[in-house]
């Protein structure tokens, strides 16, 4: 049984005009691919999916000369071996990530806007961008670093982050950042595994109007490195002892030389969000990031040389790798360090209007804010951008139409989901597909997305397992200090051998749209009810007393279930009985009966992941007793005191289930 989105029926809320299409990238590239293969896929979207999943060789080949990358061996395939995991990628192919973003680039240009809290923007050319990475690269080898050593950031999004990571991978050293969002401990936890040759750090930054100064978390960084060769300093060395300067690293005008190295050759390493334990450092390619970030921001985001980009990100999130993606374009990012909602809950929009982006990505969460702040969206209609894309959270239906409604038709609000292991989406839209709210528009180019039933079967208007039934060369090259995959295999190939399993349920409706109902292994599952927790955020955070909320279903040993929803409520609000009816009211009239809680409990917070995730999965774990240090590594939540409190509800409950057990009266 299943339970949760209605998957049929309904007009589209967004259509593109006979225009958009005609002028979209999408469409000059089919038009591309069916002179090559003499297959006509050009009546739409879904002909192009299709062949992009049935010829995973051709489709990669045909981008990779679409995009003119580097002429590839005669004869050689794409996908030379199509196993999962184990697949062979463009073999005898080499190139650099470094060289392919720097291609044919004009040195007036801009490449990139960096602002901060409380300051003018920053325009960066692409000749200064060059000159600085040149300077920093030659800089680095002077400093010991050398191909496959790892070189890591502690940096708030800006250019110098830009700078630091472009020059790495120009000597084909390894690269790993975390914003300084993060505390030490938590860098630690990841860039100590990789034992790096050289820190790039920054003391200071700004968040919501207040200084954050990080010198200490540097001081501590530094110790728990101790393969450090060296640390470079942005912005006043004097925090860092011993520290070189940044500054004295980008002067000069040396050459800039990247190295080519093979498809699979490690570009950089992403840190799961270690809320299931330690922190998994996964490796990608040069060759696959290369490839799927061209595909996704030309054809999905119809991004050309010379449009803007903003997504609001931090270093920490594969988003911020996404972003600085675009420059493989040509395209202009924009990076913006500090609070969406500093000075006001419309900080973010206005700042996208006022440098005139192509292209905005933000949060469901900041556009909740947004809504309940009574923030205008469009301002006065100029610079409005032409794509807004929502991507972290689950985004609901009502929010999603609100936010259309303010932008106006000519505004197509695309939903993704994807992951950090494949840093890009599995499911998005593009120029040419339909937007209904509550839906992802279709998968995405070249990624073979199915809905598993627990047999390894198909299935179609109920909720599965997101599978991926053929392989993507943006799959990571493996997972770090992991030397026979055994740890890689089981992340992904466990459940059903051969076909890649990431852990979300979906369903596939009959249109070929989908609907993300959250973490598989955080999905509700009531008396053989599956549901997914957006169901419930939606009508429950829409109340006015109510800021957030968060459910979680923990399964005990004896068979029963508890389904409590967790509350914040705004300020001045008390949870009340009167309250707790409405809430139940309201889950009632807009999902279903069987979705109302057990439990509605005030909570002092509801604790995210860095980049804004609801920790459903830790939190279902501390309220059934799993040790709190095993569950997850507290420098990777926003609120890290949250932990305990959490643990110690659960304790109680357990302790009243078991008194009520010795009674006779456990409900």
């Amino acid at each position: 049984m299943t339970a949760g989105h209605p998957v049929a029926g309904g007009p589209a809320d967004w259509t593109p005009s006979a225009r958009t299409v005609e002028r979209a990238r999408i469409t000059d590239f089919a038009r591309f691919a069916a002179r090559r293969t003499g297959r006509d896929v050009t009546g739409g979207y879904h002909p192009l999916w299709e062949w992009s999943t049935q010829d995973a060789d051709g489709f990669w080949a045909a981008l990779w000369d679409y995009f003119g990358l580097p002429e590839r061996p005669t004869g050689a395939p794409a996908l030379a071996d199509g196993s999962m995991p184990g697949s062979v990628w463009f073999p005898g192919s080499t190139l650099n990530y470094t060289a392919e973003v720097f291609r044919d680039r004009a040195d007036a240009d801009v490449a990139v806007v960096a602002v901060a809290e409380d300051t003018e923007p920053v325009e960066v050319t692409w000749g200064e961008l060059r000159r600085q990475v040149a300077a920093l690269a030659e800089a680095l080898t002077r400093l010991g670093v050398r191909s496959g050593d790892r070189v890591v950031g502690y940096l708030p999004n800006g250019v110098e982050a830009v700078t630091a990571f472009l020059a790495t991978a120009g000597l084909g050293a390894v690269w790993a950042v975390c914003g300084l969002d993060y505390v030490a401990s938590a860098a630690a936890a990841r860039f100590a595994q990789l034992e790096p040759t050289v820190l790039i750090t920054a003391t200071t930054s700004r968040y919501g109007g207040r200084p954050v100064d990080r010198s200490a978390d540097v001081r501590a960084l530094r110790e728990a490195l101790p393969t450090l060769a060296a640390t470079v300093a942005v912005g006043d060395p004097a925090p860092v002892p011993g520290a070189v300067a940044w500054s004295s690293l980008v002067t000069g005008d040396a050459p800039l030389a990247p190295v080519e190295v093979p498809f699979d050759h490690p570009l950089w390493v992403l840190f799961s969000s270690g809320t299931t334990g330690p922190p998994k450092g996964i490796v990608h390619g040069h060759g696959g990031i290369v490839l799927e970030h061209l595909k996704h921001s030309a054809l999905h985001l119809d991004l050309r040389a010379g449009d803007r980009v903003l997504w609001y990100t931090t270093p920490s999130w594969m988003m911020w790798n996404f972003l600085v993606g675009n420059l493989l374009l040509g395209a202009t990012i924009v990076c913006y360090d500090g609070s969406p909602t500093h000075p006001g809950a419309d900080a973010l929009w206005r700042l996208a209007e006022r440098l005139d982006v192509s292209v905005l990505g933000t949060s469901p969460g900041y556009l909740a804010t947004c809504r309940k702040a009574g923030v205008g969206l469009a301002g006065d209609g100029k610079g409005t951008p032409a794509r807004l894309g929502v991507t972290g959270s689950a985004f609901p239906a009502d929010l999603q139409r609100w936010v259309a409604g303010e932008l106006g038709p000519g505004v197509q609000v695309v939903t993704t989901s994807g992951g950090t292991d494949v840093a890009t989406a599995f499911l998005g839209a593009a120029p040419n597909t339909p937007v209904r709210a509550g839906e992802l528009s279709a998968p995405c180019l070249g990624v073979a997305v199915d809905a598993f039933g627990p047999d390894g079967r198909p299935l179609r208007g109920e909720v599965g397992e997101l599978v991926v039934l053929r392989p993507m060369p943006s799959m990571p090259v493996g997972f770090w200090n992991d030397p026979d995959g055994s740890r890689y295999r089981a992340a992904y190939f466990g459940m059903f051998p051969g076909v890649w399993r990431h852990g979300d349920w979906i369903t596939v409706t009959d249109r070929g749209s989908v609907v993300l109902h959250g973490r598989s292994d955080a999905t509700l599952n009531r008396r053989g009810v599956r549901m997914g927790s957006g169901d419930i955020y939606g009508p429950v955070e829409e109340l006015d007393e109510i800021t957030e909320a968060l459910v979680v279903g923990v399964e005990f040993d004896d068979g029963d279930y508890w389904m409590p929803l967790f509350v914040t409520t705004a300020d001045g609000t008390g949870l009340d009985d009167a309250l707790r009816d409405r809430i139940r009211s309201a889950i009632r009239r807009r999902a279903s009966s069987r979705h109302v809680p057990d439990e509605i409990v005030a909570a002092p917070g509801i604790p995210h992941t860095r980049t804004g995730k609801k920790l459903e999965v830790p939190v279902k774990r501390l309220l059934r007793g799993d040790d709190p240090a095993a569950v997850l590594d507290p420098g990777s939540t926003d609120r890290p005191e949250l932990i305990a409190w959490y643990a110690a509800f659960g304790a109680a409950q357990r302790e009243r289930r078991a008194a009520a057990h010795d009674t006779g009266t456990r409900r």
